[in-house]
């Protein structure tokens, strides 16, 4: 369960900026869109079930889940890499003093019942700290902190000793300058490690509906093929969605030859082979009452993209996962993202409090029926590059305010500044956007 995510010196973030998911107190409103969650030192703090970003194209949305994902990419990945591979951190490109300043990612959340604390700062060549908190009791126990330390060219760790954390020497030893401490001490089997290991890797999941990437429907078909718990629920949510489906299969198939390119290698095709392909096969309804089956070809992007995405978002529901997914409105009619919406903000449907965070520019989401306003957040770039994360609230709407001709007028900033057109050739040359904040 994500409480707060800060980022600093990443992409085109140069100063701090904070995503939180605590609720406030002020607002009332849309009490089931909330999560009350049960842990020490948290007293009367709500949880939000999730975010919305909004900003212009290129205000940094993106860059904020993209932070994140590093995050997790790091630990799950780099107790793998190799001893000099570099780190995939991008510090803020429009500053030449940010080149040489640690790029800095910490995240607050919740794990098998206790609240963490994780703050790593990077460089591309190593980690220049590692530093995890635990407050099992409401009260905070500093784990370990691993700093660099440029004139010894090693690490400092402190605690000495912790009564907390037994840090063990041997996984110290073998944790290398390009890797996480979590990552490599997990590999080791450090069980106490373990529930902020599977947080990352398991409880976040990333799905990406932006035209340049799309979703595979293969998650869903192997729920399908599998009659896992949650088929019938993947149907029942096809039939709901007005694409005139009625039922879905997934068959395994064996691969025939006129499945691949003519000019595709011969080995290639054999290795391709050797594994099983789903077939998948959605039933419509036709006229006469009656029941056609069409092959997964002659369905529309549409109906293929809700398909991928509804066992993925099923799965979020059921499990209580963290979901941020980027561009969500992407070739989806904004009624069919509303009703998604409600599924994670609703109770009934959401048991567990999965969270989902997403970038839209869809204004029709302001609905004060769906989201509160301490859910809405904005990007904004300035004209030297750098972008700022900020929440509606700050604006103070009143109750019964139009978000969405707020939004729209520019009100909140986060919109496209382009006062004389896009080809106005009258533009004065040094002219600058002045957005509200």
């Amino acid at each position: 369960m994500l409480i707060e995510f800060r980022v600093r010196n990443f992409k085109s973030f140069r100063d701090e900026q904070v995503l939180s998911l605590v609720a406030s107190n002020y607002d009332k409103e849309l009490p089931g869109n909330l999560i009350e969650p049960p842990l020490p030192g948290l007293k009367d703090t709500r949880l939000l079930k999730g975010a919305g970003l909004y900003g212009a194209n290129a205000s940094g949305k993106s860059n904020l889940l993209t932070a994140l994902f590093t995050m997790q990419d790091l630990v799950r990945e780099s107790a793998d890499a190799k001893p000099e591979a570099p780190l995939s951190v991008e510090p803020f490109a429009l500053a030449e003093e940010a080149a040489s300043a640690p790029v800095i990612l910490d995240v607050t959340f919740m794990s098998a019942g206790t609240r963490y604390e994780y703050a790593i700062a990077l460089s591309v060549e190593r980690v220049l700290a590692e530093r995890l908190t635990a407050y099992p009791e409401g009260k905070a126990q500093l784990w370990y902190d691993r700093i660099w330390n440029p004139n010894t060219r090693t690490y400092d760790w402190t605690p000495d000793r912790s009564a907390y954390y037994q840090r063990d020497a041997k996984r110290v030893e073998f944790t290398r300058p390009n890797a996480l401490y979590l990552s490599t001490a997990v590999k080791l089997n450090d069980e106490q490690l373990a529930p902020v290991y599977a947080w990352f890797t398991k409880q976040v999941h990333f799905l990406n509906l932006a035209a340049d990437g799309g979703i595979d429907a293969g998650f869903t078909a192997s729920m399908l093929k599998d009659r896992s718990p949650l088929a019938k629920k993947v149907v029942e949510l096809l039939r709901h969605a007005d694409l005139g489906v009625c039922g879905a299969q997934a068959v395994e198939r064996a691969w025939a030859r006129e499945d691949f390119p003519e000019d595709m290698p011969r080995e290639m095709v054999e290795e391709i082979k050797k594994s099983k392909r789903l077939e998948i096969s959605l039933m419509h309804r036709g006229v006469a009452e009656t029941t056609l089956e069409l092959p997964w070809k002659a369905e529309s992007a549409g109906t293929r993209r809700f398909f991928g995405l509804a066992g993925p978002w099923l799965d979020v529901l059921t499990n209580g996962h963290l979901v941020c997914i980027d561009e969500l409105d992407t070739s989806m009619h904004p009624s069919m993202v509303f009703e998604l919406l409600k599924l994670v903000f609703g109770a009934e449907h959401n048991p567990k409090g999965a969270q989902i965070v997403f970038t839209t520019h869809n204004p029709i989401l302001l609905d004060p029926t769906l989201m509160r306003r301490d859910q809405v957040w904005f990007t904004h770039k300035k004209q030297t590059g750098e972008s700022f994360l900020y929440p509606l609230t700050d604006y103070k709407p009143r109750k019964g305010e139009s978000l969405v001709r707020g939004y729209m007028s520019g009100r909140y900033g986060a919109v496209p500044f382009i006062p004389h057109g896009l080809m106005d050739s009258d533009v004065p040359p040094k002219e600058e956007a002045v957005h509200a904040r």
